[in-house]
């Protein structure tokens, strides 16, 4: 996400490369670059004017101490108003209702119901909520059905009314249904339109005016640029909106929408969409992004993703076997199940200081640990926990077995007997041993180009 955004910006910041100081010249020819990027980024015009003057403003105004250089102050003085642009810090969700209501409005195609069983999952996982989904999209039956099939996915609870046509009295009995089944929280999902059309809104604002929700989640498609804040800017008028959720940001967004939307809307971003499985919503976090943005990387939530898979039991039984060099195929395949549960491998490389850059060209398929799993479940139950046995014959047959040649059998095993040897030394550190078995990605195939974490 925001890629071209990122190269444009530190092509800007190169104008004050070796300057000694901070005059209104240079500063006005970086800032000049900067609008320009922000604008190709399709940010709103009058937001990234603000934004310039605001940066020029303070960089006139400060005294450079003879510890930082011009450009590294502009870089600071960037990430800080990107971050203020945004939001500044991240906001809660209001869940403290009996039940809390949540009411999710949107067009057709931004992936509303999508976002609904995501928040759900969410609310289940991480806030430790009994959520209830509510199909009140009674103008499109498949949505109802398709957020059946959600709620079964993530395991929440379901309110449909099959040939419904008043998604009011939908919502109602589903509130209903949560108090008397002690629910914490009604999540409504309700109608979309290709396009903003009075039938919609009217009937968002009666549902919002007959179920008195406690958060009312408008959900856009970022890669719809200035349409989208657009679109938030209607909705917000009409039902007064208390956030935003973002979808599709892993796509190739030029991220207009997120720098867009806090101030022309005056809403903030609450949750912002990652990928296409249901563990990837995440919340939307200005710092962080204004980190992502200029290439720093967001270390803050590459360790939280982590800390999320982690199993206490699991991890003082694998400990054990690393200190007596025990460590076997076997346990490297359950710690890939890990890694691929904290998502886009992509994304969270991109998510380590200076990976990003270097990966930005570099096509990552989803399925990329395929290969290494096909190896590994290729071997016998005795191969994957002896790794010492595999001669030749055994490499062939492997090799045949996956789909592979012996080069990559070999390499894999080369690697892992590294890794072994790395893992005895950051004995402990789960991060240290997730970002070594990462780069073992590195040269194996699906992975051209790919650097060593």
């Amino acid at each position: 996400m925001f890629e071209n955004l990122s190269d444009r910006l530190e092509r800007s910041f190169k104008i004050l490369k070796g300057e000694g100081k901070i005059t209104e010249i240079n500063v006005a020819e970086t800032l000049k670059d900067v609008r320009r990027a922000l604008l190709d980024a399709d940010v709103n015009y009058k937001v990234a004017k603000t934004f310039t003057d605001t940066v020029k403003q303070k960089a006139l105004g400060m005294n450079v101490l003879t510890a930082i250089k011009p450009g590294q102050l502009m870089v600071k003085l960037v990430h800080d108003e990107l971050a203020e642009l945004m939001g500044g810090t991240a906001t809660e969700l209001q869940v403290s209702g009996h039940p809390a209501v949540i009411m999710m409005a949107g067009l057709n195609g931004a992936g509303k119901t999508t976002m609904s069983g995501k928040l759900a999952l969410y609310l289940k996982n991480k806030l430790h909520k009994k959520p209830l989904l509510a199909a009140c999209d009674t103008f499109r039956p498949a949505a109802m059905e398709q957020l059946k099939v959600l709620a079964e996915q993530v395991e929440v609870p379901c309110y449909i009314e099959q040939g419904a046509t008043d998604p009011v009295q939908v919502a109602l009995k589903a509130i209903q249904e949560a108090k008397a089944k002690a629910y914490d929280v009604v999540i409504i999902d309700t109608a979309g339109r290709q396009s903003i059309d009075e039938e919609l809104m009217q009937q968002a604002e009666n549902i919002k005016k007959a179920a008195n929700p406690d958060e009312t989640l408008l959900v856009v498609d970022s890669m719809t640029g200035q349409d989208a804040v657009n679109t938030a800017k209607i909705f917000n008028e009409r039902l007064e909106i208390d956030g935003v959720i973002l979808t599709k940001l892993d796509g190739d967004t030029r991220g207009g929408a997120a720098l867009s939307i806090r101030t022309v809307v005056d809403k903030p971003i609450k949750f912002i969409g990652t990928g296409e499985k249901m563990e990837a919503l995440d919340v939307f976090h200005p710092e962080r992004m204004a980190d992502r943005i200029l290439g720093m990387g967001d270390v803050v939530s590459l360790v939280e993703r982590a800390q999320e898979q982690f199993d206490l039991e699991e991890a003082k039984r694998l400990q054990k076997k690393i200190a007596k060099n025990k460590f076997d195929f076997d346990d490297f395949l359950g710690q890939i199940q890990q890694i691929k549960k904290m998502g886009n491998i992509k994304d969270l490389a991109g998510m380590i200081p200076g990976v990003g850059k270097a990966i930005k060209d570099v096509d990552i398929p989803d399925d990329a640990f395929k290969s290494i799993e096909a190896i590994i479940q290729s071997m016998t139950p005795k191969e994957r926990q002896n790794p010492d046995i595999l001669n030749m014959s055994r490499k062939q047959r492997i090799a045949k077995g996956s789909g592979t040649d012996i080069q990559e059998v070999n390499r894999l095993i080369k690697q892992f007997d590294q890794m072994r040897k790395m893992m005895r030394m950051f004995q402990g550190n789960k991060m240290a041993n997730m970002a070594k078995m990462a780069g073992m990605m590195g040269g194996m195939k699906g992975f051209p180009g790919m650097p060593k974490i």
